[in-house]
């Protein structure tokens, strides 16, 4: 059985669905966020692989934001470096994790590969494809585990801190302020 939600986004008028489904060597992300920017339509399908330990290997949004099209790849390199489209992206370097800033979809890989016990925290900065730049960056953030579907979840620079409430898969549920389940 492969887990899959729907969110209904509260910050803007917007849905995303997204689905968690095994593969040969790890593990996919797949869904599709739809929303308004810029009081204009915006339509971005992602997919991002993962190896066996939940550590991101690729990631790829397309879709369109208004009238401009958009294809991005994001590449993790068995280096640590990380590809954007092709370029380096040294801000991003040595990171694990890929974070699309557009969806909450992508908080499953932080919860699953750190499988924190109750009461431990840690620091998981990612690398974050900032949505509308579309560029790759370092997010600091942490995660200290609450209980067994709650998380304090703070990201420093977005001065946002929050408790997540998650899914037995790992899906957000309740993403305060910005997300929550649908279904």
């Amino acid at each position: 059985m492969q887990p899959s939600i729907l969110w209904r986004r509260l910050d803007l008028e917007g849905h995303d669905g997204c689905m968690l489904c095994a593969t040969e060597s790890g593990w996919r992300l797949q869904g599709h966020a739809l929303f308004l920017h810029d009081g204009q339509p915006c339509s971005l399908a992602y997919a991002v692989d993962c190896d066996a330990g939940w550590s991101t290997r690729f990631a790829r949004v397309k879709g369109f934001a208004g009238v401009k099209e958009l294809h991005y790849e994001v590449e993790r390199r068995a280096d640590g470096q990380w590809m954007l489209n092709g370029v380096g992206q040294a801000e991003a370097a040595g990171l694990v994790d890929v974070d699309l800033g557009f969806t909450p979809a992508t908080n499953l890989l932080v919860v699953r590969r750190f499988n924190l016990v109750v009461g431990m925290a840690t620091p998981a900065p990612a690398a974050y494809l900032a949505f509308p730049e579309l560029r790759l960056t370092r997010l600091d953030q942490t995660y200290k585990r609450l209980d067994e579907n709650r998380y304090a979840y703070a990201a420093p620079a977005f001065g946002y801190e929050a408790v997540l409430t998650v899914s037995s898969a790992g899906f957000v549920l309740d993403y305060p302020g910005l997300w929550q389940s649908a279904a």
